[in-house]
């Protein structure tokens, strides 16, 4: 018994153990904040007006991905003596990379209104570009907070915005219903996250330090922006596809669907991928393989059970939680929370990818991942939007849980059977 209690213990209080818990709660109560305000808003505004919002933040998360160029992956896995010189030439490149992909979100807000006709929607994306100057002064500040494995603040910084982005979407909608109510919150949250990531670290740019090279930045960059970019366009561009094939009032009760069944889950699936890539980064070589499976076993194990329930008793809280409006979105709520279980394994795939210096792997795996599930997707919108969403899971499921098997199995993709990618 005692054995067991020192095991229980050692296993609680591992860094790993710790960030999976801190995100887990922070996602609870992050929850718990968005379905009130979700109750609230589904009461207050029209499918219509969820459509033109679905498709402005849409959009705006797809042009976002364009900023995740693996900068701060480099410093996770950088060492103590380059580090400081690191982080001079992160920050900079954080300025150049954001001020450049707000002038591309206005571009694609100008092409919206011209070339489409939906100046609203073009409008709400423009706003929304002034959110990207908000983020590299907490940049660097936010990825060493991460390398440290201080991942309880990283989820208390992300919980506080979350919270304070639906507090502020309650109160518009009550005084203001309609698609900027929605929208805005994304803009005014920024500074909060900003503040926050500022004070999780003391790192301030130091010119006495230097600056390394760019092309330091090289070997991750491209391969995890192209990764990024292939997981937007499955998390996102699915949006598109429903507006174009099934119309808007489709979007928006597919938009309300997608956040009342695989958002809940969606954010703790990407927290799991942030908490085991600093933590397989930091483990023994000769170990790291299972410290894979240690870690896949630990975050499966806290999401399977929210995912089965949630989807067992989406008929019961979907009409009394949300209204019977929303009755007739119960079937795509059940199953579009099951994506989450392939997302969680291809999360966790990915982030052994990158600390075996594969991030290629990675793209390669989000590409086939994301051209299945589209294409399932597209498939199924011909027949139904159910047929489209139970498309869309099974297209994940198909590339995403083989690989994990695989990967679990120390077989031909595995990512950790060469610590280091040699």
């Amino acid at each position: 018994m005692k054995a067991f209690r020192s095991t229980a213990t050692a296993i609680l209080a591992s860094p790993l153990v710790r960030g999976l818990v801190a995100f887990g709660s922070a996602e609870a109560a992050t929850r718990v904040v968005r379905l009130s305000a979700l109750l609230i808003v589904a009461r207050k505004v029209t499918p219509e007006i969820f459509g033109t919002a679905a498709l402005a933040l849409s959009l705006f998360e797809l042009v976002r991905v364009l900023a995740n160029a693996g900068i701060g992956q480099r410093l996770i896995i950088a060492s103590d003596e380059e580090l400081p010189a690191l982080c001079n030439t992160a920050y900079r490149l954080f300025w150049a990379v954001c001020a450049s992909v707000a002038a591309i979100q206005l571009a694609v807000a100008a092409a919206v209104h011209l070339v489409f006709g939906l100046s609203e929607a073009a409008a709400l994306l423009a706003v929304l570009s002034l959110v990207y100057f908000a983020m590299p002064p907490g940049l660097v500040q936010i990825f060493l907070t991460m390398r440290d494995n201080r991942m309880v603040a990283t989820a208390r910084i992300a919980a506080t915005q979350n919270m304070a982005d639906s507090l502020m979407t309650v109160a518009l909608v009550v005084v203001w219903p309609s698609a900027w109510a929605l929208v805005l919150p994304k803009l005014l949250a920024a500074p909060v996250w900003t503040i926050l990531a500022r004070k999780s670290s003391a790192w301030r740019y130091n010119v006495a330090v230097g600056k390394a090279p760019v092309r330091e930045f090289a070997t991750f960059g491209p391969s995890i922006l192209a990764t990024e970019i292939l997981s937007a366009a499955r998390l996102h561009a699915d949006k598109l596809v429903v507006g174009a094939l099934l119309g808007t009032e489709a979007l928006g009760i597919y938009y309300f669907a997608f956040n009342a069944g695989l958002g809940i889950t969606q954010s703790f699936v990407a927290a799991c991928n942030l908490v085991a890539f600093p933590h397989l980064a930091k483990a023994n070589a000769a170990n790291t393989l299972t410290e894979f499976r240690r870690t896949f076993a630990a975050g499966f194990s806290m999401l399977a059970p929210v995912v089965i329930a949630q989807a067992l008793l989406a008929p019961i809280y979907v009409p009394i939680v949300f209204g019977e409006t929303w009755i007739p979105a119960t079937p795509y709520v059940v199953l579009l929370s099951l994506a989450a279980l392939p997302l969680y394994a291809g999360s966790i795939v990915g982030a052994g990818y990158r600390v075996a210096g594969r991030p290629q792997d990675e793209a390669f795996l989000t590409g086939i991942a994301t051209i299945a599930a589209l294409a399932g997707l597209n498939f199924g919108a011909t027949v139904s939007l159910q047929f489209a969403c139970l498309g869309y899971v099974a297209g994940l499921a198909i590339v995403l849980v083989p690989a994990a098997l695989a990967s679990l199995a120390g077989r031909f993709t595995n990512p950790v059977l060469e610590p280091g990618g040699k």
